[in-house]
C-alpha cells in the first residue's frame, strides 16, 4: 500500500515509541519522512533528521524550514512529541505546569503554525495531533497531564475549523495506555514495578496495553488522501478503556 508516495511527512518526536512507529508506518507506505526531536539519532527509515525544541519558537521555525527545504515540500504533519506528568492538582509547581503546557500544547501549536505556509500548497495536507484517553476519561494522578491532553483534543477541532478554507485536514489520535518508553520509565520508578504494571493491563478492556504500532497505523488512517473526508475527529485507539465497562477478567 502506498497512499503516501510523493508526499512529505514530518513526525515530532519521532526518534522513539508511538512517533518512531508512526515514521516505520508512513516510510512503509511510501512518505518521505523527516523525524523532528531532541535527540539527533537518525531513524533507520527516516529521509531526515533534524534536531529540535518544540518549546522554542526559533528552534521549529528553524527546523521546518530545513525540512521543507530538504524535502521539497510538507504534506503530512504528525504532532507527536510531547512530556507527561504525574500527580494530584496540587503535585506540580507552577514551573512545571508551564512547562508540560509549553511542550504538550504550546509546542503542537508552533510546529503547526510554522508549518501552515507548506501545508497549504499541498493537495493532500493533513495535520494529526496525538492526544490521550486521558483528555475525556478521569484517571487518577494525573492532573496536569490530563489537562494538557484535553487542551489538545479542542485544539485539534479549532484548527479543523479554521483551516476547512486551506484544504487542511486537521484530526488526533487518542491512545489508551500505551507500551512507550515513556509507561517503561513510569514503571522502573514506581515502589513495586511488576504491580504497577498488573494495575496497568487491569484497567484495559482488552487485557493488554496498547502497542505503539497500532496507534500508527490509526495515526497512518487519520493522515492518509484515502481519508480525504475524515477531519475533525479524535480517533480513540485505548483497549477499550473509555467506552467499555466489563467485568474484572
Amino acid at each position: 500500500m502506498k497512499d503516501f508516495a510523493g508526499l512529505s511527512a514530518v513526525v515530532t518526536g519521532g526518534a522513539s515509541g508511538i512517533g518512531a512507529a508512526a515514521v516505520t508506518m508512513l516510510a512503509a507506505r511510501g512518505a518521505q519522512v523527516a523525524v523532528l526531536d531532541l535527540s539527533t539519532s537518525t531513524h533507520s527509515d527516516a529521509a531526515l533528521s533534524v534536531e529540535c525544541d518544540v518549546a522554542s519558537t526559533t528552534s521549529v521555525e528553524a527546523a521546518i524550514s530545513s525540512v521543507a527545504d530538504e524535502l521539497g515540500s510538507l504534506d503530512i504533519l504528525v504532532n507527536n512529541a510531547g512530556v507527561g506528568a504525574a500527580g494530584d492538582v496540587a503535585g506540580n509547581d507552577d514551573e512545571e505546569w508551564h512547562r508540560v503546557f509549553d511542550v504538550n500544547v504550546r509546542g503542537l501549536a508552533r510546529v503547526s503554525a510554522a508549518s501552515l505556509p507548506w501545508l497549504r500548497r499541498s493537495p493532500s495536507a493533513a495535520i494529526v495531533n496525538t492526544c490521550s484517553v486521558v483528555a475525556t476519561v478521569g484517571l487518577p494522578n494525573r492532573a496536569l497531564y490530563s489537562a494538557t491532553k484535553g487542551a489538545v483534543a479542542s485544539l485539534t477541532r479549532a484548527m479543523a475549523a479554521d483551516h476547512l478554507g486551506d484544504g487542511i485536514r486537521v484530526n488526533a489520535v487518542s491512545p489508551g495506555t500505551a507500551d512507550t518508553p515513556w509507561v517503561a520509565r513510569l514503571l522502573a520508578e514506581a515502589d513495586d514495578p511488576a504491580g504497577a504494571e498488573a494495575a496497568l493491563v487491569a484497567r484495559q478492556p482488552l487485557g493488554r496495553l496498547v502497542t505503539a504500532e497500532e496507534v500508527a497505523h490509526a495515526i497512518a488512517y487519520l493522515a492518509s488522501p484515502l481519508s480525504a473526508s475524515t477531519t475533525g475527529t479524535v480517533l480513540v485507539v485505548d483497549g477499550g478503556l473509555e467506552a467499555l465497562r466489563v467485568p474484572s477478567r
